[in-house]
């Protein structure tokens, strides 16, 4: 394995990033083995969209292809991070990526070219990561290779100081660790059958896999109607994400965990902090990291600390 200089400079990396040092970790860069691709209904916009997952070489990173537009899976591409994470870029964007994106940082495929056809949302599926991780371990996971056949050493960022940002009583802290870890809290006392839960694990591709990406998303069954007045969540159904009621409880159960919820916050965080990622190395920081009520635009703020955007 060899660094491309094109593409791999220590000292670049430490000066867009100082609150990072992007270490190796031993291992090649990743891309798929083969395509994949799924079809469904955005959550959104309820349009019928197909995305197509390609190999791409190393180095390329991750990145969709939106009405002829490239749009890197990049922190400085996030546009909007409310309900969903929305990346933007020569007039043209790309909806709900999060769960996509987790599951592909999540199993280490660093280099992918994303192509969605139909509209500018990642269907939604089941309202989680899980059939996007049964898609990609389908079709597998190799070695990307550059322009010249070589492959080239990933690169993680570890946290070198503690770091956080808050919003109310929503925060997230990251503390420097030799290993990832994330513990999740969140807190939803209109809705009893939710309420507080907490989920706490050390992350690796097998943990993601079987603790993680199968957690769907969730909503509050009387807000529901409010948000379709706000021209969301028009493909969203019983079938794709798990609905609960302030007084008559989970409306579609069984849940596949008993904290699925709060799991499902670690699906979205790891997708939005792997927008962190930069020329194929890997996004998620190597940290122990708390959160708490934070969400998308939280998670978004954060990386955008670490990034150097915001001081």
């Amino acid at each position: 394995m060899r660094h491309h200089p094109r593409f791999f400079c220590t000292r670049a990396l430490h000066s867009l990033f100082q609150s990072l040092s992007w270490k190796l970790v031993g291992k090649p860069q990743q891309t798929l083995a083969s395509p994949a691709s799924h079809s469904g209904v955005g959550l959104h916009s309820g349009d019928r969209v197909t995305a197509r997952l390609l190999p791409v070489a190393a180095g390329e990173g991750r990145y969709f292809v939106v009405g002829g537009a490239r749009i890197g899976a990049a922190i400085e591409n996030v546009v909007d991070s409310a309900l969903c994470t929305v990346l933007a870029r020569h007039g043209r964007r790309v909806r709900t990526v999060e769960h996509l994106l987790s599951a592909l940082e999540g199993l280490g495929v660093d280099n992918c070219r994303i192509e969605i056809d139909g509209g500018d949302e990642v269907p939604i599926l089941d309202g989680s990561a899980k059939e996007w991780v049964e898609a990609i371990q389908q079709v597998g996971i190799c070695v990307a290779r550059d322009s010249s056949g070589g492959s080239m050493d990933k690169l993680a960022p570890f946290l070198r100081d503690p770091k956080y940002v808050w919003r109310d009583d929503s925060f997230i802290v990251a503390i420097p660790s030799s290993k990832i870890h994330i513990k999740y809290g969140i807190n939803f006392p209109q809705a009893p059958s939710i309420g507080q839960q907490w989920f706490s694990s050390f992350i690796d591709g097998s943990t993601y896999s079987k603790e993680i990406a199968p957690s769907r998303t969730f909503c509050i069954y009387e807000e529901v109607e409010k948000m379709r007045k706000a021209g969301l969540v028009k493909g969203g159904s019983m079938e794709n994400a798990m609905v609960c009621s302030t007084t008559a409880g989970w409306l579609n159960p069984p849940l596949r965990f008993d904290d699925e919820p709060c799991r499902h916050k670690v699906v979205d965080l790891v997708g939005d902090f792997s927008l962190l990622a930069q020329n194929g190395n890997q996004g998620f920081p190597v940290a122990d990291i708390i959160a708490y009520k934070a969400g998308h635009t939280l998670h978004a703020e954060f990386v955008r600390l670490l990034s150097g955007m915001v001081r």
